[in-house]
């Protein structure tokens, strides 16, 4: 049995020593394959007509939005948004004060004064870009979602609640509570316009101003009314630098989300808007 089991061990050597040889041969020509069919399945060109005009939609809501920030009365037509962007500025906040051993006291929402997490505890290290940076990260996911009708329904779930979660936190005046509910009217009525397609920009619009927010933000309170109070003040007092360095480098860390968010859209949805509308009949259909 000795000599029967070396020579099968031999035997087995070899093939072992053989099968390697031909997958290290092979291996680069079945490497060029899967990488060239990786690519061929998630392709970065902008080729269907859907992904052009996602891409025109968001540069015109960057011009649009960097109006509207500034302009005097007309500023407050983005009331219910910026409401709901300050609130991901907050829930940032809140989050990775409880992620670093802290505790949320409470969280109030103003549309005239910004919103205010009271925390006790926390590394302040974190929590206070987490601000800005959190609320970059959900406006660079809803871009992403913004690409495609399916995920911009289920993206407009969570902001109908988020929508709603602003009246419980905020100060409940009567404007406010007026534009939160116009706008979560406006989320319903798009789920029944042509399967829900209006509602891809909806999401947009949203994913824009809160990637963007740090940038509008940082720049209206440190640069052009040179408040003192604001997140990235506090951390230069508390970390060195000045508030206009962290603003600045804040502010490119959120861009480059949005441009994450933009490429991983696109790599994820090429199909066109009618297989778009195909598939959004089969996703909670409203007919």
């Amino acid at each position: 049995m000795a000599p029967v089991y070396e020579k099968s061990g031999v035997f087995a050597g070899q093939l072992v020593r053989s099968a390697r040889a031909a997958v290290v041969a092979a291996g680069p020509g079945v490497a060029r394959l899967a990488t060239r069919d990786v690519l061929s399945r998630r392709d970065l060109t902008v080729s269907s007509d859907a992904q052009k005009v996602t891409l025109g939609i968001i540069a015109v809501y960057i011009v649009v939005i960097a109006i509207l920030w500034n302009l005097p009365y007309v500023r407050w037509s983005l009331w219910p948004f910026k409401m709901l962007v300050i609130a991901f500025h907050e829930f940032g906040h809140a989050i990775t004060a409880v992620c670093t051993g802290g505790r949320v006291k409470s969280i109030s929402l103003d549309p005239r004064e910004g919103g205010v997490t009271h925390m006790v505890g926390g590394k302040s290290a974190i929590t206070l870009p987490a601000g800005y940076l959190g609320s970059s990260l959900i406006g660079a996911l809803l871009i992403f979602c913004g690409f495609d009708i399916v995920a911009s329904k289920v993206a407009s779930i969570v902001l109908g609640v988020c929508f709603l979660l602003t009246l419980w936190w905020g100060k409940r005046d009567w404007l406010t509570i007026l534009t939160v509910l116009l706008a979560v009217g406006l989320i319903i009525a798009c789920w029944f316009i042509v399967h829900a397609e209006p509602l891809r920009f909806v999401v947009l619009f949203i994913g824009v101003m809160s990637s963007l927010y740090s940038v509008w933000d940082i720049c209206d309170d440190l640069i052009l009314r040179k408040v003192n109070s604001s997140d990235a003040s506090v951390f230069a007092q508390r970390y060195g630098g000045s508030s206009q360095c962290w603003g600045v480098i804040w502010s490119i860390i959120s861009i480059l989300f949005m441009v994450a968010g933009i490429i991983a859209g696109i790599a994820a949805f090429p199909e066109s808007f009618a297989q778009q509308e195909e598939d959004s009949k089969n996703f909670i259909p409203t007919r």
